[in-house]
């Protein structure tokens, strides 16, 4: 199942890297700040304008919600609802670290069944669809991934600009496991976990939304690791309030859930 709607997520997620990275590379873009005081460019809007008008051709009865667009609720009554980030990791962008990335996700019923992540810059897609595992496409290959075994000597990966003292304060707590940390961007920290890169990482403030956790949860979850809120449960999707307001941890297995 949902063959179709994967090539269709991840063409458009293609079409989208071109748009972002012609930006990215020949434009001096201007940065405006949002009502919730987070950055948007030019890259932004473009890619989440593809981005509905693409899925909403292509699936006309699935519900829609977009980082960018403002919304109606309406897709509360859908019983699919595709979920995307049409450039997760905006500071990144502008910083031009390379480490941001496009996410789209198909919800059924509160539940992700698929999901994309694009690394423009680095040319890297992530695939996933509920049972069926997690896979990097390679030149037109689909290739499995699936996280490392670790238990000690951990690497955790921390947000470039969203790192907090709580997240410091349980890295320093658990120095005899967590050994390492390196920075790096938006779902980029998912899927190096899902690829064996890493073990874990901490997201425990409230201002992530849905859009930037469905896409890249179910590629690490499929890949045999844990993405979950601290006291060990999953998110819903499709909600009223699209805020992941308890935060989250990724790891390798729910042993490295470490607070």
């Amino acid at each position: 199942m949902y063959h179709e709607e994967l090539e269709t997520a991840i063409k458009c997620a293609r079409h989208c890297q071109k748009i972002i990275l012609d930006v990215y590379y020949n434009e001096n873009f201007t940065v405006e700040t949002k009502s919730d005081n987070s950055p948007v460019t030019i890259a932004d809007t473009k890619s989440d304008q593809y981005i509905r008008k693409t899925l909403s051709k292509a699936y006309p009865t699935y519900g829609l919600l977009t980082e960018e667009c403002e919304d109606d609720l309406s897709r509360l009554d859908k019983e699919y609802v595709w979920i995307a980030d049409p450039l997760d990791g905006t500071k990144d962008f502008v910083a031009k670290d390379d480490g941001f990335v496009i996410n789209i996700a198909l919800i059924h019923k509160h539940e992700i069944v698929l999901g994309v992540v694009c690394i423009p810059a680095l040319d890297q897609i992530y695939w996933a669809i509920k049972g069926e595992g997690a896979y990097k496409r390679v030149n037109d290959v689909d290739i499995p991934i699936h996280v490392n075994n670790k238990k000690d000597n951990l690497l955790c990966l921390a947000s470039v600009f969203h790192f907090t003292e709580a997240e410091g304060d349980l890295i320093k707590k658990h120095s005899d496991v967590i050994t390492r940390v390196a920075q790096c961007g938006s779902s980029i920290k998912a899927v190096r976990i899902a690829e064996g890169e890493a073990e874990i990482s901490y997201r425990l403030n409230p201002n992530t939304k849905e859009w930037d956790t469905a896409a890249p949860e179910i590629i690490v979850r499929e890949a045999g690791g844990v993405y979950v809120k601290p006291d060990h449960t999953n998110y819903e999707y499709n909600r009223k309030d699209v805020y992941n307001r308890e935060g989250y941890i990724i790891a390798n297995c729910l042993e490295n859930v470490l607070l």
